[in-house]
């Protein structure tokens, strides 16, 4: 399934695992030509003559117009957006060999879902930072993204947010085709939380699901999982509603449910009793949410926000509790009956938004959507 469309650009992905060559995809069918940068040979081989990326996407056929290199500067001659998909801990190190070649005036878009462990710093903070860019010139992707499922062209959506709506809009229109759509906002904090976030709260379901326990549990951890997503980056300068919207509530439905997910599978395997280390070494691939648990709980102790589901997942990762006890929706501070936070009761800060953004997330569904600026 793919689509002719009227823009059409020359882009470059850097980073050609599951999630960067089926992003690479999603634009080659948008109309785009797509450089790939692979630093495998083997990788640049695959895709160049099978049009195969078959470590990362097994029987997927990838379009005509996707190529690979594994020089950088090659990947991004003449590029006018670069997509970057390589894990988070590494990527300042990817951006410091990509910053020679970068032509002025690209836009750099983070398809990444973590934060710096030793800064704490979003994506897009530390492409600003280190490729000393203008911030109206970078974009974050995300949403409800496992990638063999739209690499199968499964229909999906995603979300663009970037400080200048100009660039979001642009980025989203080579970003869209006939199988993916994507949606607008400015708000990048909430677009780039919401991603990380729901990969700590996934880590807790699989946990669950190793453990044994069945949906109940489940959906208390991703209701109260949401809270505690909202409250988090309200804290930090997003707006609610973001939560609400792909980048939230859809990212972490998807993620939570789905055995493809990786942060899923890492804590389904820790819920099974295997340590830390063993679970890194069966994972082919990153899970982020692994990486982002302790940089998280640290922001949020700065900012005054608890978290009780991110801090038992910690707990489990750390060898502290064992799998079977982790029951973090039922924590409070004291013994009386705690307030549910899903009214606007003037508490604190985050409940009240939650139910809101839900109820006009459900009317949008029900309406058949809403426009694409919102969202």
């Amino acid at each position: 399934m793919s689509r002719k469309t009227a823009t059409s650009a020359r882009v470059a992905v850097i980073g050609s695992g599951s999630w960067g060559t089926t992003f690479g995809k999603i634009l080659a069918d948008g109309g785009s030509d797509v450089t790939m940068w692979a630093r495998r040979s083997e990788v640049v081989r695959d895709i160049n003559r099978n049009h195969r990326n078959q470590d990362y996407l097994p029987g997927v056929t990838l379009p005509n117009r996707m190529t690979a290199v594994s020089k950088m500067s090659d990947a991004v001659a003449n590029a006018q957006h670069v997509f970057v998909a390589v894990p988070s801990q590494s990527l300042r190190d990817n951006l410091v060999a990509l910053r020679p070649h970068l032509a002025p005036g690209t836009s750099v878009v983070s398809l990444m879902k973590g934060v710096e462990r030793s800064s704490g710093m979003r994506m897009s903070q530390v492409i600003e930072q280190t490729l000393d860019w203008d911030p109206a010139l970078i974009a974050a992707a995300s949403g409800p993204n496992l990638a063999l499922e739209i690499a199968k062209e499964q229909p999906t959506a995603a979300v663009v947010a970037s400080q200048s709506l100009e660039t979001a809009q642009s980025i989203a229109l080579i970003a869209s085709n006939a199988y993916f759509r994507t949606f607008v906002n400015t708000d990048v904090i909430g677009t780039e939380f919401g991603g990380v976030l729901k990969n700590l709260i996934a880590v807790a379901i699989g946990i669950v699901d190793g453990v044994g326990y069945g949906e109940n549990t489940k959906a208390s951890i991703i209701t109260r999982g949401l809270v505690e997503m909202t409250d988090f980056a309200v804290a930090l300068g997003a707006q609610p509603e973001t939560l609400s919207g792909l980048a939230g509530l859809g990212d972490l439905i998807a993620t939570c449910q789905s055995p493809l997910s990786r942060n899923n599978t890492a804590g389904r395997l820790l819920g099974q009793g295997y340590s830390f280390s063993s679970v890194v070494k069966q994972m082919q691939q990153t899970a982020e949410g692994l990486a982002s648990v302790g940089p998280v709980l640290e922001i949020a102790d700065s900012v005054g926000v608890s978290m009780p589901i991110v801090q038992q997942v910690k707990q489990v990762v750390d060898g502290t509790l064992d799998p079977k006890g982790i029951a973090p929706h039922l924590t409070t501070d004291s013994e009386e009956p705690q307030g549910e936070r899903t009214t606007n009761d003037g508490k604190a800060p985050g409940g009240g938004a939650v139910w809101g953004a839900l109820k006009r997330a459900f009317d949008q569904l029900r309406n058949g959507g809403g426009s694409a600026g919102s969202d």
